[in-house]
């Protein structure tokens, strides 16, 4: 065998001994019993169950209405906004610094405008978000399933990007104070959702560990931050909502509220 050859052959040679080593680790490992673990999930009863609130509880129809009024009626650049406003969010929160959700909001919608041709001043964008979102109704079958959960024996935490003295508004407005054990803003940590400290922030301040916490949300992105925290998690599929396909899969995922409540009062 000439000199050429065998250098060939002992690449392919090394090559192959590598993929042989790599290759059980993705096709071939042992099976971790998924069916074990899906039955400990959806059949144990978490101690605390959290709930996300703008979306999840309360209907957005109205400020929606209002910011593509401001953007010049082109709703279509809803979408654009709202995720402009998490990545800035998540900016915030990485640079270690921290601004009310609604501020950033409004700094977004500007952005989106300016990109599109269309000037707001900042009085403007703070007003198209700020004012409805205070006063959003709760979605229609919000009242009777948080019902049904409080009296199948669960402790009920709102959890939420808004701010503290925001979420008292709008649950004050929308008539959910009373059905909740707990309101926890990420005002009071300064890091927002899906960081995973804003999590275990969550679950100290109610004395549970991650694995007890299940969040109710209707946004992939909390779902997958909170799974990623060690969380349980139960999707609530609003029109227009996904879940993100390079996360775990919730063990409940259903359109509304009052079908996740049938699941959760049925675990034992």
């Amino acid at each position: 065998m000439s000199t050429n050859n065998r250098r060939n052959f002992i690449k392919k040679t090394a090559m192959f001994g590598i993929a042989g080593a790599t290759i059980p680790q993705f096709g071939f490992a042992a099976p971790t019993k998924p069916e074990e673990k899906k039955e400990t999930m959806t059949t144990t009863r978490p101690k605390v169950l959290f709930f996300d609130v703008n979306e999840t509880l309360l209907d957005l129809t109205a400020m929606k209405d209002s910011v593509g009024k401001v953007l010049g009626d082109r709703s279509d650049l809803l979408p654009l906004w709202f995720t402009t406003m998490l990545q800035y969010s998540l900016v915030t929160t990485v640079g270690r610094q921290y601004n009310d959700f609604g501020i950033i909001g409004a700094a977004a919608l500007q952005m989106v405008a300016a990109n599109h041709g269309i000037t707001i001043t900042e009085e403007d964008a703070r007003a198209s978000i700020l004012g409805p979102i205070r006063s959003l109704p709760a979605h229609p079958e919000v009242k009777q399933a948080l019902t049904d959960l409080r009296a199948a024996g669960y402790k009920l935490v709102s959890f939420t990007n808004s701010s503290n003295k925001g979420v008292e508004t709008q649950f004050k407005n929308a008539g959910l104070l009373d059905y909740f054990d707990e309101r926890l803003s990420i005002e009071d940590i300064g890091k927002f959702k899906p960081d995973t400290d804003a999590y275990n922030w969550a679950a100290r301040k109610m004395g549970v560990k991650p694995n007890e916490c299940l969040l109710v949300a209707a946004h992939g992105w909390d779902i997958a931050g909170a799974i990623w925290a060690g969380w349980r998690g139960a999707f609530v599929g609003r029109p227009g909502a996904q879940l993100y396909p390079l996360a775990p899969t919730p063990e409940i995922n259903e359109p509304n509220l009052k079908l996740i409540a049938q699941r959760l009062v049925a675990l034992k």
